[in-house]
């Protein structure tokens, strides 16, 4: 019943929201689910573009780095500045009765929350790119303080790959990719 607790608990994340642009005034945000998924599809290209050997482990680490939100919700940076929230607390808890399982997905929260190892950089990294292509999202239509996430990705991104897809995000636009993809008759 551990593991099936577990997982049914993942799956909350589908309904929380993220909470960072609400104070922006985006009332229907992304899931953190939604956000993860995104955060892990990053982290593989970013390990890739790295030239990292395991581009599957920092793709791992940001499935399951916003697992504490399924017991605190997502805090804002404002709301943090206030609250003391101990994640490796929750963490242990969440995992403790999950056997080896338990212990990798330990090991794994570690490694990327305080970027003990390259692989918790990139993923780090991955997580704070995943913020600001979805603020470029949003500047894109019309949100400009949406931007400051995208300025505040640029002071704390450690890999080069990052800083590049992030200059290069800032000089794009968010629909360019679906641009000419339509079929005209």
């Amino acid at each position: 019943m551990n593991l099936t607790n577990f997982i049914f608990e993942l799956g909350s994340l589908r309904a929380y929201k993220e909470q960072g642009l609400q104070l922006m005034g985006i009332a229907n945000s992304n899931s953190i689910a939604d956000h993860s998924l995104r955060a892990a599809q990053i982290a593989f290209i970013l390990a890739k573009m790295e030239g990292y050997e395991n581009p599957f482990e920092p793709c791992v680490m940001n499935v399951f780095h916003e697992m504490t939100e399924t017991r605190i919700g997502d805090l804002h940076k404002l709301a943090q500045k206030y609250i003391q929230i101990d994640h490796e607390k929750i963490v242990k808890e969440q995992t403790e009765n999950l056997g080896e399982i338990g212990k990798d997905l330990m090991i794994l929260f570690e490694n990327s929350e305080f970027e003990k190892t390259t692989a918790g950089i990139i993923a780090k990294d991955a997580d704070r790119l995943e913020h600001a292509f979805n603020a470029k999202e949003h500047v894109d239509r019309g949100v400009l303080a949406a931007q400051d996430w995208i300025d505040n990705a640029r002071k704390v991104l450690k890999t080069k790959s990052a800083l590049k897809l992030l200059n290069e995000l800032e000089k794009g636009d968010s629909n360019e990719w679906w641009k000419g993809l339509k079929k005209i008759k």
